[in-house]
């Protein structure tokens, strides 16, 4: 978790900043000094999200987008699915090395379901933690495919609901972000999915090479055994700040204040 950003977020809190915050390959939106959204190349993404739970339809979206949020705005889920969301995305642009760089904009039509504090942001961050004694690092979310175990072994294991789905997904090509958007679910909790399936024997964990070419050159991730590498990315970009339109303040609503379980 980089200081530098961390810092930056606390400074927007205090100043009240509304605009965009872009670090690395997503961006956080503030409304004054709170998030209200956040986005992310290697997580999902809330238009997936609420897609897949059935909150909205891509036609919902869109109009959502272009300043028609009335009807998705009264989704009673959203407000669950938008915070997820933005605890997915900072999961992973938190850690990230890139310097920060904030533009004031319009406030976010999320703003009226989603604030959440940069101190309840960092604080459920770093609950999560990233195991060191994994070997699926939080940096490996969209470098390395999920290879299942070809043989399994001769002893019972019982899966939940979502381990199994996360099982049958992987294919040897997606990454844990491509499961991700593949199942519509978060790229954390794909990730802690594919830890615990790993440590049960069912997914191979990924090793380090080196390339023959290159015997000085860094590590490079690869899988056993090794399979077509693809990148998956979620479909839909990070909203240009000219894209959006103030809230309705008659459709505020209560902020939960922090998500204990994502």
């Amino acid at each position: 978790m980089t200081v530098e950003l961390t810092d930056e977020l606390r400074r927007l809190e205090i100043a009240k900043g509304t605009g965009v915050l872009f670090v690395g390959d997503g961006a956080f939106q503030l409304t004054e000094g709170a998030i209200t959204s956040a986005d992310c190349l290697r997580t999902s993404g809330l238009a997936r999200l609420v897609m897949e739970a059935g909150v909205a339809t891509a036609d919902d979206w869109r109009r959502a987008e272009g300043g028609d949020a009335g009807r998705l705005l009264e989704q009673p889920r959203l407000e669950t699915l938008a915070m997820l969301s933005v605890f997915d995305a900072a999961y992973f642009l938190l850690a990230s090395p890139s310097v920060p760089e904030f533009r004031p904009a319009p406030p976010h039509w999320l703003a009226t379901v989603c604030r959440i504090t940069p101190h309840v942001l960092v604080h459920e961050c770093e609950r999560r933690g990233d195991p060191e004694s994994t070997p699926w690092p939080a940096q490996l979310v969209d470098r390395a495919p999920v290879v299942p175990v070809r043989r399994g072994r001769r002893r019972r294991v019982v899966l939940t609901g979502g381990q199994a789905e996360v099982l049958a997904a992987a294919d040897a090509r997606r990454s844990v972000a491509g499961i991700g958007d593949y199942l519509g679910r978060t790229s954390y909790g794909c990730l802690v999915a594919v830890r615990e399936l790993t440590a049960a024997g069912l997914i191979e964990p990924p090793v380090q090479v080196m390339p023959a070419e290159s015997p000085t050159a860094p590590p490079v991730i690869e899988a056993t055994p090794p399979p077509r590498r693809r990148r998956v990315r979620p479909t839909a970009p990070v909203p240009a700040p000219d894209r959006w339109k103030p809230v309705d303040p008659d459709l505020l609503v209560r902020l939960r204040a922090a998500l204990e379980d994502a």
